[in-house]
């Protein structure tokens, strides 16, 4: 990987990624729970900020900016769309604009629906996406402004990455998420060992987090949404791929 990323666990299940390009040294952070983590990993480093990438404006997204920016003067990159809503950008962007981190060159992706005007980061040299409250480990974020349509969409976009590419999200979800996809896909073969190897994981107190987009594509109930066999297993053998999703979604809200 041409980027060195290190996860910051903040508040009580949030991650912060910290993202440094070794040949120029340039270092980022995607999202600021909490600042006080973020500036420990970066002094344990010797690492200097030079960008703070947002996702959303939730606040355990973004709580942690002022103080980070006050902490390093690093510049703030945030969606133009959300920007009202958010710390002070130094730069607005939208769908198609690049961020760099150094040599390392980062697209920006519009994956509303969990909030309208979310993004993620795809850095392809790297092999990584920062997709924050879009697409998590098995699962995807609560639809607190988008449609069942817009979330679709902004899946799908991410499902089209190349599968080799590392998600990494912004919670630490997987194992209560991979309970919920159980119950849509009781006999998948690979959740079913994806779920044994979380469970495992969580009880030593390991990450789950980053995982390769290959396997969220064969475990995650949402990213699985237009296969015939999940309509199937959810009662709507024709129904459209959005709406298996939402229905699929709507389970999951009440689950």
């Amino acid at each position: 990987m041409s980027l060195e990323i290190v996860r910051v666990p903040c508040l009580k299940d949030n991650y912060a990624w910290i993202a440094h390009e070794p040949t120029s040294g340039a270092t980022a952070v995607i999202d600021v729970p909490d600042a006080a983590p973020i500036l420990a990993a970066l002094k344990a480093r010797g690492w200097t900020l030079g960008d703070i990438f947002i996702t959303h404006h939730h606040w355990d997204h973004i709580d942690g900016v002022e103080a980070l920016r006050a902490a390093t003067g690093a510049r703030v990159t945030g969606a133009a769309a959300d920007a009202h809503r958010l710390p002070p950008l130094d730069r607005a962007v939208a769908e198609g604009d690049t961020v760099t981190i150094g040599a390392e060159a980062g697209h920006v992706i519009d994956v509303s629906g969990h909030t309208i005007g979310h993004i993620a980061f795809h850095f392809p040299g790297a092999k990584a996406a920062f997709t924050a409250d879009s697409l998590m480990g098995l699962g995807c974020g609560r639809l607190f402004e988008g449609t069942p349509a817009v979330m679709w969409q902004s899946l799908s976009k991410l499902a089209a990455l190349p599968p080799e590419t590392l998600i990494f999200s912004g919670h630490e979800y997987s194992a209560s998420n991979a309970k919920f996809a159980l119950t849509i896909e009781p006999d998948n073969a690979a959740l079913i060992s994806r779920s044994d190897r979380t469970n495992a994981a969580r009880a030593r107190g390991e990450a789950t987090i980053p995982v390769s987009l290959s396997e969220e594509l064969a475990t995650n109930p949402f990213l699985r949404a237009a296969r015939a066999e999940v309509k199937r297993a959810i009662g709507q053998p024709t129904a459209s791929d959005a709406e298996s999703f939402a229905e699929i979604r709507r389970r999951k809200d009440t689950f």
